[in-house]
């Protein structure tokens, strides 16, 4: 999708998918001017209908397989 839109902010904890409550990692900007959220496995789920209807999304799935950092002090 292009980023001809506003850019959006960083999606958080607080954000929940629109399907199921769950931690949302994907924005869907809309045609017609809303938004949707959703988790990644609601996004694989109906990515091909989302596309059809999205003027722009924001991906950060990628967070999904980032290793957590960790003190020095564990093992």
């Amino acid at each position: 999708m292009t980023g001809t839109l506003a850019p959006t902010q960083p999606l958080t904890a607080a954000d929940r998918c629109d399907r199921c409550g769950a931690q949302a990692y994907v924005r869907v900007l809309l045609n017609s001017g809303g938004e949707l959220l959703f988790c990644a496995h609601h996004m694989r789920k109906h990515d091909e209908e989302i596309r059809k209807i999205a003027a722009d999304i924001q991906d950060e799935t990628g967070r999904l397989q980032e290793t957590p950092a960790t003190s020095d002090g564990e093992r």
